[in-house]
């Protein structure tokens, strides 16, 4: 946001929600930020928003070797996990990041699939084995 933004609010820094899994609890670490884009942008919304992704909180950082590095471990595109979705009502965007949803791929031939789109960010100093057990702890399905 800071990027592309004339000025940023930081409204909430890293608040905690309990999420109930239905075999636990998560807490889920938030921020809410908000920016004012310079007037130029707005005719062109779709470029900021792409401009921004991946979202630093599922890349890690450094952003580029992440990023390189997520793409030669997966091996195939991510499609719409980790990109947003939101409403805009010609003034304001209410968005987020998409790290766990349900998506269905019809194969042409009347058959579909259902895939759980789930994970998280790396960092130079992450250790596979934590990162991987964190990962797991976060595939869930929520329930109240």
């Amino acid at each position: 946001v800071g990027i592309i933004c004339d000025k940023v609010f930081v409204d909430s820094f890293r608040y905690t929600t309990r999420i109930n899994t239905g075999t636990g609890e998560l807490l889920q670490v938030s921020s809410d930020i908000r920016g004012i884009l310079p007037s130029a942008s707005v005719r062109d919304f779709g470029s900021v928003i792409f401009s921004m992704l991946p979202a630093g909180s599922v890349s890690g950082a450094p952003k580029g070797t992440t990023c390189q590095i997520i793409r030669q471990a997966e091996g195939v595109p991510r499609g719409f996990y980790t990109g947003v979705f939101g409403y805009f009502d010609g003034k304001v965007l209410d968005s987020a990041v998409l790290i766990r949803f349900i998506e269905i791929v019809a194969d042409g031939q009347g058959n579909e699939s259902f895939y759980y789109r789930s994970g998280g960010g790396i960092t130079i100093n992450s250790n596979c084995e934590q990162e991987y057990r964190e990962m797991l702890s976060k595939i869930y399905i929520p329930v109240r």
